[in-house]
């Protein structure tokens, strides 16, 4: 593996490239992005992903996938001012200015990531926080390299105190994408320790699963490298890379417990991100050094050999006793009869 120096505007910044691989087999450059959100500021924070994407494109990366929560940021440390019974004056209006750094998903910044992607030609997966009305999602958004966007995944279930905040996707939003470079899907942090959601997304033949996380733990690469093994697909985990400097200093943003322990400095997210190939084998980071792009060129055939292995839901499954149900419609609160009676009344006027 080579360590390519790339600084940019706002630090230092490397790249790891990892060349390996058949030349004779299909292969696939991917760029996980280890970089922190400028946080409460969304139009700086699309600045910063353009910049990063050019990075990565210009080392040739043909899929680039970007941090749990990139856009919107992640609310490291915050607890909305939330105790049981009792929400503060303050916590709520920290969730307005969140919910103002949140996106529409469709809107202008969905449209932007877009012409980035087409721009420099890339498949693009991005973490963002979604505002739908007033409740905000965990969510990935994907783009192909040609500028469009394919689709999204919202976060199923939302961690500890991220529930206070985030909405709960449903099984409509677990899509793979199948692209000219391989089955693209993701799983977002701690809802990668879900089996049964692992279940649905191997059984949509996942081939590049793409891990957007917030946890920079040491045991999160024996998660990641589980998946890369029971799934015989390729993993990239991308997570931020943030000290305290990197959120707004107190008291208007305070990290609970923890302020008076850290220093501008202070590592809050050490990152983490790894590329892990469909054999277990580490093929780029995990990195905890600062703000980097972590790449290595994937050699697709390595998926049908691993598959020889072990094939979850193929040859080593056993339906006749354990099978899984997946309801992938959207689950709505409320619907209006009044559509499905005009419905009904255009079908009579035939």
């Amino acid at each position: 593996m080579s360590i390519v120096p790339a600084p940019q505007p706002d630090g230092p910044l490397f790249a790891e490239v990892d060349m390996g691989g058949d030349a004779s087999a299909p292969t696939v450059r991917a760029t996980v992005v280890q970089a922190s959100t400028i946080f409460y500021d969304t139009p700086a924070t699309l600045d910063k992903a353009e910049r990063l994407l050019a990075e990565a494109a210009g080392y040739g990366s043909q899929l680039v996938v970007f941090p749990e929560a990139f856009i919107g940021g992640y609310p490291r440390g915050s607890n909305f001012g939330v105790t049981i019974g009792n929400r503060t004056a303050k916590g709520k209006e920290d969730f307005r200015k969140y919910h103002a750094s949140a996106i529409d998903v469709p809107g202008p910044e969905i449209e932007r990531l877009a012409a980035m992607a087409g721009k420099y030609k890339v498949y693009l997966v991005m973490g963002v926080i979604e505002r739908d009305g007033y409740t905000l999602y965990c969510t990935v958004v994907f783009f192909d390299s040609q500028g469009r966007f394919l689709g999204k995944h919202r976060k199923i279930m939302p961690t500890a105190l991220e529930r206070i905040i985030w909405g709960f996707g449903d099984g409509s939003t677990i899509p793979v994408f199948e692209t000219p470079i391989g089955k693209i899907g993701a799983a977002i942090c701690w809802e990668n320790k879900m089996p049964l959601l692992r279940t649905a997304m191997y059984a949509k033949g996942i081939e590049i699963y793409c891990a957007p996380t917030a946890d920079s733990r040491d045991v999160w690469q024996a998660s990641m490298t589980h998946i890369a093994l029971e799934g015989g697909c390729f993993v990239l985990s991308a997570n931020q890379f943030c000290r305290r400097k990197d959120y707004p200093p107190p008291p208007e943003y305070l990290f609970s417990g923890t302020e008076d322990e850290l220093n501008p400095d202070s590592v809050v997210c050490a990152g983490g991100s790894v590329i892990i190939s469909p054999s277990g084998a580490i093929l780029a980071g995990p990195n905890y050094d600062g703000e980097a792009l972590i790449s290595a060129d994937l050699d697709m055939g390595e998926i049908a050999r691993a598959k020889f292995d072990f094939d979850v839901v193929g040859h080593y499954s056993r339906p006749e006793v354990l099978s899984l149900i997946v309801r992938d419609h959207p689950a709505k609160p409320v619907t209006f009869t009044s559509a499905s009676e005009k419905t009904e009344d255009a079908y009579k006027l035939l």
